[in-house]
Order: structure tokens, then sequence, then C-alpha cells
């Protein structure tokens, strides 16, 4: 996928549990200002805590204006966002989207 000018690009760790929580909303924090692609196709495991962690981020680049799209997501990713009632497909890049 190109990536857009000013895009960041940052891939999600295999676990995202209450320890890695913290560490996403610093990463996420850092990107602020920048057009960010997330990379989640190697997430095994996701946790409410850090799927409210990214939702607030997308909102808050909503708001900033800026881009914040999901350029992979693995099957375990989007099960669990659907499992937990949570809908993505506005942030699924085009080349993803089904």
């Amino acid at each position: 996928m190109a990536s857009k000018k000013g895009e960041k690009t940052i891939s999600l760790a295999a676990v995202l549990d209450l320890n890695e929580a913290s560490a996403l909303r610093g990463t996420l924090i850092g990107l602020r200002g920048s057009n960010v692609a997330i990379d989640a196709s190697g997430v095994e495991r996701i946790g409410t805590l850090c799927v409210q962690v990214i939702m607030a981020a997308a909102k808050t680049w909503d708001e900033d204006k800026l881009s914040f799209t999901f350029s992979k997501v693995s099957d375990a990713f989007q099960k669990t966002m659907q499992v937990i009632g949570v809908d993505i497909s506005h942030l699924l890049a085009k080349e993803i989207r089904q």
C-alpha cells in the first residue's frame, strides 16, 4: 500500500492485553499530528482496554481531521472486534475492505 504524505505506520504487538495498553497509548500519543496506518496483521489476542485505546485514538484523529486506518488486520483481531461489537469497517484501508 502506498503511504500517504506524512503517514506513520505502526505494527501492533501479538498480544494486546492490560500490560500493553499503556505502551500503546504512549505510542499513539507520540504519533498525534500525523496520518497513521496500523498494521494489526500480527495480533493474536486483544483485550477490551486496548480496543478502547485504539477507538479513542481513532476518534481523536477524526476530530483532528487526519487519517487513521488499519492497513492490515489479522483474523483474530477482526473477529474479536466483531464479537465485542466494535465496527472498524470505516477504518479499514480500501484494499482490505470486504
